[in-house]
């Protein structure tokens, strides 16, 4: 049985592509506020997800995603069963693609020339559950995250994460909604927090014990 993790891959590639080729079904499925406001396809929120300005867009989303996204199915199906773990698994990328764009609506609801689209949010759901379970390697030298080309902490790669979003999102014209990467990394803190309430409290001793081991 194909893992979900690339089954959510190969479905998100597949959309992207087709939707790359397709202008229409492009504008049929991307977060439109101001027509969502109009006709209620709330839909969107969820469709947004499955689509990318570009390979590169594609590429990044998928690679975190992919990077990031075992040890969190793990952690779960670990600490409740295959079924309800693959669940809350769903409920945390889904779930952050859809609750990142509200925001995004309520903000741009009344603005018709704005559009966005991206897993963003249900991807930095996944890396910030991650960080949150393992802010710190094993071993304490970092590990390798596309696109910086030394070893880094998680954490150290959640703060980068968070300013390459913000810098993005002020700069605005390329249609990815890069505030998404804020909300989708509070409901991924929230919601792995919630289920697995020992990992708040072990994510700051990780990163404390860090800290003072470099100083």
């Amino acid at each position: 049985m194909p893992s979900p993790i690339i089954v959510l891959i190969a479905l998100t590639v597949l959309v992207s592509a087709y939707a790359l080729s397709k202008p229409v079904f492009m504008e049929a499925w991307i977060l439109d506020p101001a027509l969502m406001a109009r006709r209620g396809q709330w839909y969107r929120f969820l469709t947004s997800g499955f689509l990318h300005a570009d390979w590169g867009h594609l590429l990044f989303n998928m690679f975190a995603f992919y990077s990031f996204s075992p040890v969190v199915l793990g952690a779960l199906t670990g600490n409740f069963g295959p079924g309800a773990g693959l669940g809350w698994f769903l409920l945390l990328y889904l779930g952050g693609i859809i609750l990142s764009d509200v925001p995004t609506y309520l903000r741009h609801r009344a603005d018709p020339g704005y559009r966005s689209l991206g897993a963003s949010g249900g991807v930095s759901a996944v890396v910030f559950a991650s960080i949150l379970l393992f802010p710190v390697a094993p071993g304490g030298g970092g590990i390798i995250i596309f696109p910086i080309p030394v070893p880094i902490q998680p954490f150290l790669f959640g703060v980068l994460y968070l300013a390459y979003s913000w810098y993005q999102g002020r700069r605005r014209g390329d249609n990815i909604n890069h505030d998404a990467h804020f909300y989708g990394a509070l409901f991924g803190v929230v919601l792995m927090a919630a289920l697995l309430p020992e990992a708040a409290p072990q994510f700051f001793i990780q990163v404390k014990q860090f800290i003072y081991s470099k100083f």
